[in-house]
Order: C-alpha cells, then structure tokens, then sequence
C-alpha cells in the first residue's frame, strides 16, 4: 500500500483523472439509486403504512387491485377477526388547486388507517381525511372539496402524515361515500350485495372453505405491491441501469490502469532486476485500485447526499443507506477489479528487455 499511495502522490493528474470518472460514475448509481427509491416509496408508501399481512382480490381481477371485484358478502368467506373491507378510487380533487389523488374507502375504525396528526376521524357521510403531502397543495381542515363528477362538496376533517399511492396523495373516507364517488346513486339490493375492492387482513387471510379460492385469491402484501401497475417494470428500467454502471466503472478503471501499468513497464523491469517479486507489484496496483475507487464513491456519497437536499419537492428521491453501503462496497470492489486485470501484464515484463528497450 505504501507504494501505492507513493505512486499517487507522485501521478496527481493522473490519478485525479481516474478518481474523477469514478466518482462521475459512482455519483450517478447514487442518484439513479435515490430516484428509483423515491418512486418505489410513492407507487407503495400508503400499502405499507397498513401493516398488514395479506389482500385478498377476486380471482379474475389478475392481482390488480382496481380491477378486483368483490361484495361485502366476501367478509363472511374470511374465518379473520382483523379483517377490512377497502374500497380504490382515483380522480381529481377540485378546490383551491386541481390533483389527482387516490380514495380509500374503509370503515372509521379499520386498522389500516393512518394517526391522525391534525383534526378527527371521518364519522359520516362526505367526510374525508387527507395526507399532509396534499394538505401542502393548499388544503386545510375544514374545507370542502368536490373530487371527480360527484356533485356534493365533501369535507376535510382530519390531515395524516404524508403518504402516497401510484405517486399520488392519499384520501380516506368511509365505504359510503366511496361508493357514492365511484358509482354514484347507483342503488344495490342489500348490504351485503354492496361492492368493495378488496379484503385486508392484519395476519395471513384463512378462507372458510376450500372452493372460496375459485372465486377469491390472496396475496401477501409484498406480492400485491409487485402486481401493482407499473412498479416492477420501473424498479427493474432503473436498476438494470444501475447494475450498467458496474460494468462501466470496471471498464473504465481496467482500461486506465492498464495503460498506466504499460507506460511503467520500464519502471518494473528495473524493480524486478532489484529483485521486487510480481506478488509486491500485484499488491501495489490492487492498492492504487482500491484508493481510486474508495476516493471517488466516498466524494459520490457526500455530494449525492447534499444534492438530496436541493432537489424540488416534485422529484421523488430516497436515500437507503443500507443499499448505499451496499453499492459502494460493489463500486470499490469493481475497481480492485478492474485492476487485476493489469496483473498478468506485470507479470509478463521481463527485465532485460523491459531495461534495455
């Protein structure tokens, strides 16, 4: 190692260069890490703030929640004492500002629903509680808002911290009025002909009987947040980018010290005729390696981290240490990488020729 930092101190330009295409390269997983956090969170974010265990969805409805058909007849399919019915509509909210939101229609008291930071819980019918990230639009307690083609204004309540589904705000409200949203005055037989979207269950959902699963299906919540609409498709785009980025990083150092090691060849050859074993030489360019792929993802870090701050409101980003720790580990290991690919070169100099060449 002390040759090798011997060599960088000596080779600053050089060696600047390297550290600076690996900390452009590093910067980059960094933020592309970030922002494909940050939609994963706001396509999921309300689904895991449920703790919850399973969702059970009609069996036709192919894992898609808007898609799933069910009745409330359905609640009596499942043995579960911690069990929710939960109604999804998505539309536009129009008062002080127009958004798109997502409305989950649920019972006052389900588990699901969110602490409430400001105001009450719903209670009645055109009553709604909101995330703090749409209270931020302009919206506050106490006012009324109108949301799709339903004609009666509806009123805030209560705000709960911020959450998103499928990158929108969230809304709460009871199974009535989510009806009413959805189908309108449209009139059902019976409670229990009344639809819903789905079933949430606090543990693993237990059907009465075994023919149920011919008309209902189950999904653990991981699996239904993979089946949601764009999700995985956006989370694989990004990484495979990503994982992209690792093979270049491996390129670019692999090719800069091989350069690097051929303009020494001379060099080597006389340490060699000192008698400097190839074991040493190996050592000392793994070291310069390890150096320059450490220092470019520690500047990657930090500077990715201070960009975190500065970016708007509007483009989601996460920072995941873990995943983080992980991927600059996988970076600096790349580098080593791309050093050993130098190593059958030096092994090859030959003294004499290297020395009198």
């Amino acid at each position: 190692m002390f040759l090798a930092i011997k060599e960088i101190r000596y080779s600053k330009l050089r060696y600047g260069l390297i550290i600076g295409i690996m900390f452009l390269i590093a910067y980059v997983v960094f933020m592309l890490s970030g922002l494909a956090n940050g939609l994963s969170e706001e396509f999921k974010k309300a689904i895991d703030d449920w703790g919850a265990q399973d969702i059970v969805l009609s069996e036709d409805a192919n894992q898609v929640f808007a898609a799933s058909q069910l009745k409330m007849e359905n609640l009596d399919q499942i043995s579960n004492k911690e069990k929710v019915p939960v109604g999804l509509y998505s539309g536009a909210v129009k008062g002080k500002n127009k958004e798109n939101v997502t409305v989950f229609g649920t019972p006052d008291k389900a588990f699901l629903l969110p602490e409430l930071t400001k105001g009450r819980m719903f209670h009645q019918k055109n009553e709604l509680i909101i995330s703090q990230n749409l209270a931020d639009t302009g919206y506050n307690i106490g006012d009324k808002i109108k949301i799709g083609s339903y004609s009666e204004p509806l009123s805030i309540v209560g705000i709960f911290p911020e959450t998103f589904y499928t990158v929108t705000p969230v809304i709460y409200t009871n199974l009535d009025t989510w009806r009413h949203l959805k189908f309108g005055d449209q009139p059902f037989s019976s409670e229990k002909d009344e639809p819903i979207n789905a079933i949430v269950t606090k543990k693993p959902a237990r059907f009465t009987k075994d023919d149920v699963s011919d008309t209902l299906q189950k999904l653990t919540i991981t699996d239904f947040i993979e089946s949601i609409p764009g999700y995985s498709a956006q989370n694989m785009t990004l990484n495979a980018m990503i994982y992209f980025l690792f093979l270049v990083a491996a390129a670019v150092v692999g090719i800069f010290m091989y350069v690097i090691t051929l303009q020494k060849t001379a060099i080597f050859g006389v340490m060699k005729a000192q008698g400097v074993r190839n074991s040493f030489l190996a050592k000392s360019l793994i070291g310069q390696s390890f150096l320059v792929g450490f220092a470019g993802v520690v500047l990657a870090v930090c500077m990715a981290y201070l960009t975190s701050w500065i970016l708007p409101a509007a483009m989601p980003f996460a920072v995941n240490w873990p995943q983080w720790v992980i991927y600059s580990g996988g970076l600096i290991i790349i580098a080593m990488i791309g050093g050993v690919f130098s190593i059958r070169t030096i092994a090859k100099v030959d003294p004499i020729t290297a020395i009198g060449g």
